[in-house]
């Protein structure tokens, strides 16, 4: 019989920095297998993703995004996600959607920022205010806890409201000069086109983008990927996916050689910051074998409740 688990309850048996040991655990299991599939009506999307890590088990998830539920008063995302027994693929539990989406965003970016962001960071930039920066927040205080924060967005209303909402946040109102101040900078947008431009970033800076999903999106231009180190979670579920890749490789902006390493890489210790002076950038796929070792990770932690 499958368990159920609660969203509510789970989410107090879970820390930032358990979950980022099970990824990078999760890294040391054979490679992982892993299937996406795309269908769109206009800007809605429905995506499903599937893994399949030996040791681990198996894990189905399906979302749906659809960016007018804003204006319905309703969630953008939402899905359902099936994980599946490694042994004997009998169906093992149910996982809430939205309590492993966001475990799993944040999680796959603060393990990044774990390597490649400077220890001193403090200055921390979010570029978008919807709920990801909200998890955001949060994982980042825990790795960086005397942080200072600053919020900007497309909407200065939103922006102010996610302040409000949050102690301790500031509003940008000007963005370059933001960016330019930042140690740490996080884009969460759906943006078709770059929202930072690295004219504006400044030596020492990660980046850490997330919004960047579908092939025609992206949220920093051609000279933020030139100017920096580049690193993604998963080159298999990012290169030949998303715009943020896929737009300046066909343009020969960059090639693939520009890609430092992938967290398949930590074991020999690629994955990580070289000077305090280098700009580095991590390209959050959110592929479902990070699915698969978030829902894991919730799973045991239900069980040893």
């Amino acid at each position: 019989m499958s368990i159920e688990i609660v969203p509510a309850e789970a989410e107090q048996l879970l820390t930032w920095s358990a979950l980022t040991q099970a990824i990078e655990a999760g890294h040391s299991l054979p490679k992982a297998e892993v299937a996406d599939s795309f269908l769109y009506r206009g800007p809605d999307t429905l995506l499903n993703r599937a893994a399949w890590i030996d040791g681990l088990g198996q894990l189905v998830k399906c979302a749906t995004i659809f960016p007018g539920n804003g204006a319905l008063g309703k969630g953008t995302i939402n899905g359902g996600v099936t994980l599946y027994n490694d042994k004997t693929g009998e169906l093992e539990a149910l996982v809430d959607f939205h309590l492993l989406t966001k475990w799993k965003t944040a999680g796959d970016s603060l393990l990044a920022a774990q390597k490649l962001a400077r220890k001193d960071s403090r200055a921390i930039l979010l570029v978008g205010s919807g709920t990801v920066a909200s998890s955001m927040l949060s994982a980042y205080r825990s790795l960086f806890p005397q942080a200072e924060f600053t919020v900007w967005s497309r909407n200065p209303v939103s922006a102010k409201g996610f302040a409000d909402a949050h102690s301790g946040v500031l509003v940008a109102t000007d963005l370059p000069k933001a960016v330019a101040a930042a140690d740490i900078i996080c884009t969460a947008t759906m943006s078709k086109e770059p929202v930072v431009q690295g004219e504006w970033i400044s030596p020492g800076t990660h980046l850490d983008l997330i919004g960047a999903y579908r092939p025609d999106m992206r949220e920093v231009d051609d000279t933020a990927l030139q100017n920096a180190r580049l690193f993604v979670d998963s080159r298999a579920t990012t290169i030949h996916h998303i715009g943020e890749l896929m737009i300046p490789l066909a343009a020969g902006a960059i090639t693939e050689s520009h890609i430092s390493a992938d967290f398949y890489d930590l074991a020999k210790g690629a994955f990580q910051r070289r000077t305090e002076t280098e700009i580095t950038i991590a390209k959050n796929g959110g592929g479902a074998h990070l699915d698969l070792m978030t829902a894991a990770y919730i799973l045991k932690a239900w069980k040893n409740r």
